[in-house]
């Protein structure tokens, strides 16, 4: 009498449910909270769709949501920077300076300041690979160099902290249409940034999906030694990562800069912690290999809604930062129960 067993069945090719799907994308719920955020503030404030409204928090979501979605495809690799917030203020600062004070051609000084910012990149990425140092710590220290250099380093230079006269700059006007223009779209007047965001989203998500780099951040932030051993080019991958994330820092530093037509030392100080808020928010893991930049464009969209919201409802400002420390925490659970509800599903 023979018996016969039934053949082992690949995992890989078992059918999963469109739910199941749909639960283990990383944005789902940053577009659950985001939709929620949406509509509470237009049913509870008039002006928050108003022209002047959608407008207002656009401007303030693209903003933020350059470097956020750059900061996700670093935290997706598995590292972190704590220095993009000052990298907005160190670019827009040596750009005010080398032009203002010392006369440089202001097309040359923007690519001078791009250079600068990649290079600060390149030399966080290759001390965290090389030494071993958690990013936490190296970025850190970047952080509190770069804040210390837009303060002390400019105030030795021009005698203050902050720029002045950029509109006097020859072939400004050439220029700030590019970084700090507007254009009015159905009704709300919208800044360049939004479409800058909207590269960044589209070139950022193409990426990660189509490209077989885009293979290699996911590989490097889930399984680093792995990856290694399959023959995957890891420290150019997590350098090419923090690059992107001061080259992010850099690019919101020019709106910044010629939005305004001044900057200061204190420029973009404390919204290192924003872009990671919102790249979280996004579905993105702080233990890496888990993530995706439409989810950290998401975040930045809730970030700016609420940021509006708040004003238009007339609440006290100070309950926005009651609020990202809520949202942080509920993304965290709300990501960890997703993933593991997933992995059960079928």
């Amino acid at each position: 009498m023979s018996t016969t067993t039934a053949p082992d069945v690949d995992e890989r090719m078992v059918a999963t449910s469109r739910a199941t799907k749909t639960l283990r994308r990383p944005e789902v719920g940053s577009a659950i909270a985001a939709l929620i955020v949406f509509v509470f503030f237009s049913v509870y404030t008039s002006e928050f769709l108003s022209d002047q409204g959608v407008g207002t928090w656009l401007n303030s979501s693209s903003r933020i949501g350059i470097v956020a979605v750059a900061v996700a495809l670093l935290m997706i690799g598995g590292e972190f920077d704590l220095s993009t917030g000052t990298m907005v203020g160190t670019s827009g600062l040596m750009v005010g300076v080398l032009t203002t004070h010392y006369g440089l051609n202001i097309f040359v000084a923007v690519v001078v300041a791009l250079v600068a910012a990649l290079a600060i990149g390149a030399v966080n990425g290759i001390l965290v690979m090389k030494t071993g140092l958690p990013s936490f710590i190296v970025t850190l220290g970047t952080f509190f160099a770069l804040q210390g250099v837009n303060v002390a380093l400019t105030k030795a230079i021009i005698g203050q902290v902050a720029i002045q006269g950029m509109k006097l700059v020859p072939s400004y006007d050439a220029i700030q249409p590019i970084f700090g223009g507007s254009f009015t779209f159905v009704g709300a007047s919208v800044d360049m940034s939004v479409l800058w965001f909207i590269g960044v989203i589209g070139a950022a998500t193409w990426l990660l999906l189509r490209t077989r780099p885009g293979n290699w951040v996911f590989a490097v932030g889930g399984a680093q030694q792995s990856s290694r051993q399959v023959g995957v080019p890891v420290l150019a991958t997590k350098v090419g990562l923090f690059m992107a994330t001061a080259g992010a820092g850099w690019l919101v530093g020019m709106v910044t800069l010629f939005k305004s037509s001044t900057v200061n030392g204190a420029t973009g100080v404390g919204d290192e912690f924003i872009f990671i808020i919102c790249a979280v928010v996004g579905g993105c893991l702080l233990t890496g290999g888990f993530g995706s930049a439409i989810g950290a464009a998401l975040g930045a969209m809730i970030y700016g809604m609420t940021q509006q919201g708040i004003v238009y409802a007339n609440w006290d400002s100070d309950w926005l930062k009651a609020f990202l420390g809520i949202m942080l925490l509920g993304a965290v659970l709300v990501n960890n129960w997703v993933r593991k509800r997933a992995e059960v599903s079928r």
